[in-house]
């Protein structure tokens, strides 16, 4: 049973001002002295990178899409362990989700899988008395999404804040906050999106005071404190990732992956008896270049017997000592296509694991960083593929299935995952698709090659938890075998 008070911070549209409110109210809450846990609807990994900082927690997603609706709650659940609040920042506008599949994977139905009130931004800075209509409307929709209240953001005068006042109090609504314009704290954006944190720290630091300055002057804490604790028990029991890594091993009681297919994917998932001896150094890519990683994957892989280690691109110019699988996330290599080429030493010592056969897993970004050129700049060459910018940008979630047996999972296993890139990579020979995408188009993704599995396709690996096993497993393999004595997994 959770009973930790909690808000989700919703609003009409994208760019109303939801990372601004609830990066804001994390940081306020964080610095009167509550543990505060920060989550985020979708499969975004810049905002939470803001959370953190706020928090000095790592910032969760919440993504009824990729994990499933049944994993919402748990993995809320586990990230909120033991703090005083839970703030969940939402996703696009508040009925917005997976397109063509109803409410999946919209703040609306997280904010009911959880219980929680929302509070709703609104951008006020282009109307008055029409911003009532518009409450009542999102208010009214769904009658199971509790509305707690509303923040009024970009307000431009006393004059206009009376106005939107009297409104929404004839509409029965109650405000919140009300933020004016201020431009000065406002992230910086790029091709993507925000600018990690990673890559701006301390300016990012300075943001995020800002905006808890701007929310603790604009808001009332105490009456957003008091809905947050108006939120019923919870249900639910916390995920684990021991519990999660057991049920694909049989190593406890719990049931089988869930929201990772057929149950008979998990059993095949990985070979237990060939599985790691001792803990095997599995090296985890970081720094501003690599920024965009889910929690979830460290805590699993450590549960499935691997020593986790972070190491960055850009100034680390050897793989961690004793390094026998590899993990790249995603982030912005093509911001820093020069730095890692000129780090000529670790694109050879990756180039060197890859070809002795140990696991390599790479999404998008890592994808990029593994092929033979970006923009021109040599990186890995990994890959007999090379990638460049695009003007289009490529996003949404898929449906897909494994072709064919690799590192992260058997042929036939079938998982979610999302896309987000504004790069093209063109390949070359050598390499078997990594993926089939079933929805929402058929086509094939990615790259498997020996121990290698690249792609653009993000996935959480909560959902199928057979992957960080399996991943493990093949790294422990790679240790006992030393380099060029790996055995793929799978094989």
């Amino acid at each position: 049973m959770v009973r930790i008070p909690r808000l989700v911070v919703a609003a009409p549209s994208s760019g109303s001002g939801k990372t601004t409110v609830a990066t804001g109210l994390m940081a306020a809450f964080a610095e009167r002295g509550l543990a505060v846990s920060p989550h985020k609807v979708g499969p975004d990994y810049i905002d939470p990178g803001y959370h953190a900082l706020a928090t000095g927690r790592p910032g969760r997603n919440l993504d009824a899409f990729m994990c499933g609706t049944g994993m919402v709650g748990p993995l809320f659940a586990h990230g909120a362990a033991g703090c005083d609040l839970a703030v969940v920042e939402g996703v696009m506008g508040l009925y917005d989700g997976a397109a063509g599949q109803g409410e999946l994977a919209s703040t609306a139905q997280v904010a009911k899988l959880l219980r929680a009130p929302v509070v709703l931004v609104v951008d006020a800075s282009s109307q008055s008395r029409s911003v009532a209509a518009l409450v009542h409307g999102f208010a009214s929709f769904d009658p199971q999404v509790r509305l707690g209240g509303v923040i009024l953001n970009k307000v431009g005068s006393d004059r206009h804040e009376a106005m939107l006042r009297e409104a929404l109090e004839e509409a029965g609504a109650t405000v919140l906050g009300v933020l004016r314009r201020a431009p000065q704290v406002a992230a910086p954006s790029r091709h993507l999106g925000l600018v990690p944190v990673a890559e701006r720290r301390a300016d990012a630091l300075e943001s995020v005071r800002a905006l808890a300055d701007q929310v603790r002057a604009g808001c009332d804490l105490e009456a957003l404190l008091a809905l947050a604790r108006s939120a019923p028990p919870l249900a639910e029991e916390a995920w684990s990732a021991g519990e999660a890594v057991g049920s694909v091993t049989g190593a406890s009681g719990a049931s089988g992956v869930p929201d990772a297919g057929d149950a008979a994917d998990a059993a095949r998932a990985v070979d237990v008896a060939g599985g790691p001896v001792g803990r095997p150094v599995v090296a985890v890519a970081g720094g501003p270049a690599f920024t965009f990683s889910y929690a979830e994957h460290t805590e699993l892989l450590r549960a499935a017997g691997a020593e986790v280690v972070a190491f960055d691109p850009l100034g680390d110019e050897a793989l961690p000592e004793g390094t026998s699988g590899l993990v790249i996330g995603g982030g912005f290599p093509e911001v820093y296509a020069p730095e890692l080429a000129a780090n000529e030493p670790l694109r050879k010592a990756v180039a060197e694991l890859a070809a002795s056969g140990a696991p390599v897993a790479a999404e998008c970004a890592g994808l990029l960083y593994l092929a033979r050129s970006l923009d021109g700049k040599p990186m890995c060459g990994v890959l007999d593929a090379d990638a460049r910018m695009s003007e289009r940008l490529t996003l949404g979630y898929r449906e897909a299935v494994a072709l064919t047996d690799n590192a992260l999972a058997a042929a036939g296993t079938r998982l979610r995952g999302h896309e987000f890139h504004r790069t093209v990579v063109e390949p070359g020979a050598g390499a078997e698709p990594a993926w089939g995408f079933t929805h929402p188009e058929r086509r094939v993704e990615g790259f498997v090659r020996g121990g290698v599995h690249a792609s653009y396709l993000h996935t959480h690996w909560a959902a199928a938890p057979s992957v960080a096993v399996r991943l493990a497993a093949a790294a422990g393999r790679a240790a006992v075998g030393g380099p060029g004595r790996a055995r793929p997994a799978g094989s």
